[in-house]
């Protein structure tokens, strides 16, 4: 009777921690600030929110510009000489473009004008054209550069929650990326 008892009362201490999980995450207003890597929302209002089945079609059609929005940092040019450096390898959706550290909530003059700049040449200027963007599973960039682009005028923004995690375990092809970086992050 005893260990009923704990059972029980396990499991009722319990319940409200598997609830709490089970919530969905609401759709902000604005942009995600920090915290980056946490649960995101289902939604992205004005873009379409895509699964790893469509994705593998969009991607085997040509039907969308694959944009990856993960966050870079390169090597510091004012490192000592002899300092040992590795660079962070990224497997990346084969043909997508890697625009790095445009997924921040707060993006610099610069940084904003490279996003956009890239942008309409992937695009053609057209604000017709598919833009898929996406980063890692449980990432807010993706989220904010996806916002910031209908916002932008872009009307066909589909995001990807699930990223390179969702598309790898999928067992789909994946390549190194290198990042396109505007000149800010080279000096």
């Amino acid at each position: 009777m005893r260990m009923r008892e704990l059972v029980l009362a396990l499991a009722i201490a319990l319940f409200p921690a598997v609830t709490a999980v089970a919530e969905p995450v609401p759709e902000p207003s604005a942009y995600r600030t920090e915290n980056y890597r946490a649960e995101v929302p289902e939604t992205l209002s004005g873009a379409r929110v895509v699964d790893t089945p469509e994705v593998v079609k969009l991607w085997k059609e040509h039907g969308a510009v694959f944009v990856d929005v993960l966050p870079h940092t390169p090597k510091p040019p004012e490192l000592p000489a002899g300092t040992v450096w590795k660079e962070k390898i990224r497997e990346d959706i084969p043909g997508s473009v890697w625009l790095a550290n445009v997924g921040y909530g707060v993006l610099n003059e610069e940084m904003e004008a490279f996003f956009r700049t890239n942008l309409e040449k992937l695009t053609g200027g057209s604000n017709e054209k598919a833009l898929l963007f996406y980063c890692q599973e449980k990432c807010w960039m993706s989220w904010n550069a996806a916002k910031r682009a209908v916002e932008w005028g872009y009307r066909q923004v589909l995001w990807y929650p699930h990223g390179t995690d969702g598309w790898i375990a999928a067992g789909q092809p994946f390549e190194k990326a290198v990042p396109l970086q505007p000149e800010i992050l080279r000096r």
